[in-house]
């Protein structure tokens, strides 16, 4: 059972699933284990650590925060392109910034949810969401308790609009105080979008 569901193109640096044994699980022969499963993985998957967690213990539904990066860069270049979207004018990081810093006061984000999906509610708490520059590339990380399909994805295309004088901040509040997909931005492509951490409760990480 894996820790979430994303759009497919997206990428995760940090990723956890969980599986049940009806056996012990021999601690002094997971690395063995690590490396035997990694020789049958596809080249763009690998696997780092197994340990022992308590029975009770679930990937996804323990998860208390996630964070996701979405990278952006404005200077076209021949490497990376398949891991970064390319915009053709440098957005105002400053007014992004202002816009993000929006998002904390929030919690129903209708908006900037897929359509018709299954989820039974779309609040979520945003606990930061900024933007920074690093060597020609600008990059958004933001981190709530959940994230709804297509989320992140149309929160960046929303701010990029922002960035690039198309969409004022008052409307930026705007769009997401009337709960209407419509009203956001476009989504960004998912492949420049990365899973970059996940946070759990510190006894599943605790020798069981």
């Amino acid at each position: 059972m894996g820790c979430g569901r994303t759009d497919t193109g997206v990428h995760a640096h940090n990723f956890y699933a969980h599986f049940d044994l009806e056996t012990n699980l021999d601690v002094e022969k997971t690395a063995v284990l690590v490396d035997e499963l990694n020789r049958f993985l596809p080249k763009d998957i690998v696997i780092y650590k197994i340990w022992e967690v308590p029975n009770e213990a679930h990937a996804r539904f323990d998860a208390t925060e996630r964070t996701y990066q979405y990278q952006i860069h404005h200077q076209k270049k021949v490497f990376g392109n398949e891991l970064s979207y390319f915009v053709y004018t440098k957005p105002d990081l400053d007014s992004m910034n202002e816009a993000a810093a929006i998002l904390l006061d929030y919690s129903d984000f209708t908006s900037f949810s897929k359509l018709h999906s299954q989820t039974k509610t779309n609040l979520c708490v945003i606990k930061s969401a900024f933007w920074t520059e690093r060597d020609e590339q600008l990059v958004f990380e933001i981190t709530a308790d959940r994230f709804l399909r297509n989320m992140v994805r149309a929160i960046v295309g929303s701010l990029l609009e922002v960035g690039q004088r198309r969409r004022s901040i008052e409307n930026f509040k705007q769009l997401i105080e009337v709960r209407d997909r419509k009203a956001a931005g476009f989504s960004v492509p998912a492949h420049a979008l990365f899973l970059n951490e996940i946070r759990y409760p510190e006894v599943i990480f605790k020798k069981y």
